[in-house]
């Protein structure tokens, strides 16, 4: 069976993207075929798997209005095993022209519903905010992973979240859970990061990941490159981090 995973954190600048990318990329290393639905307008999942755009001329925003075209949206990157649904800045303005639509919160579900038969897992990177897009990625959704830095402010917001996903839960996706929340940025020589992934662990009990994503700064320079971590430095600490992490969500879902 696929299974569904969102990549959420209204808050900003909290991993996301990076988790998106490198966790499609490790799962494909690993044998999963997978696909990487990137539905932010900033387009950082795509460019982070080296794809311009200038390569596509379908993107996400225009499989919401038309699920039929879902199929000929998907791209096969270099990497084995691994595929894209590119974003475009266009999905901006799906906030507001879903907003007027019926049944509103399903246009994405019925988009990936085309093609979900064809992949393992589907991983689907978020913007930053609980707008209409996240409403339909949630609903979408069989999961949702959640990134939380290890940081100050790290649980700010993460209230707001939880309410949401219970909201879709109780009104339009019965079936969604808690995947899992991931720390990230993590620097274990400073005691605040330790701190707050203590919080984290109070917060989330039996949810936290094993797995912590270190500061890395080989993690850092692969999107500039358009290349997944493993692709990139494959013996980089944050390639290490992102292999465990694609081993731990295996696992959880035999």
């Amino acid at each position: 069976m696929t299974k569904i995973i969102a990549i959420t954190n209204q808050k900003g600048g909290v991993g996301k993207t990076t988790t998106s990318v490198n966790l499609a990329a490790c799962l494909a290393y690993l044998g999963k075929k997978t696909l990487l639905i990137d539905c932010d307008p900033q387009c950082n999942s795509t460019s982070g798997l080296g794809v311009d755009r200038g390569d596509y001329s379908v993107s996400a925003y225009e499989c919401l209005a038309d699920p039929d075209k879902t199929n000929g949206a998907i791209i096969e990157t270099k990497y084995e095993n691994l595929y894209i649904l590119p974003s475009s800045s266009d999905m901006s303005a799906a906030e507001i022209e879903l907003a007027y639509e019926d049944k509103r919160e399903f246009f994405l579900k019925d988009a990936i519903a085309k093609i979900k038969d064809k992949f393992d897992f589907i991983i689907i990177d978020s913007p930053p905010a609980l707008g209409m897009i996240t409403i339909n990625i949630l609903t979408a959704a069989d999961s949702v992973l959640i990134p939380i830095q290890c940081e100050y402010y790290a649980l700010e917001g993460l209230s707001q979240l939880i309410t949401t996903v219970k909201t879709i839960k109780k009104k339009l996706n019965p079936s969604i859970e808690i995947e899992g929340v991931l720390g990230t940025m993590y620097d274990g020589r400073t005691n605040l990061s330790i701190q707050v992934l203590d919080e984290v662990k109070k917060f989330f009990p039996d949810k936290v990941y094993k797995t912590i994503i270190p500061r890395n700064v080989r993690l850092s320079e692969s999107p500039s490159f358009g290349e997944p971590i493993i692709e990139y430095d494959i013996t980089s600490k944050g390639a290490d981090a992102y292999l465990s992490l694609a081993k731990e969500v295996i696992r959880d879902n035999l």
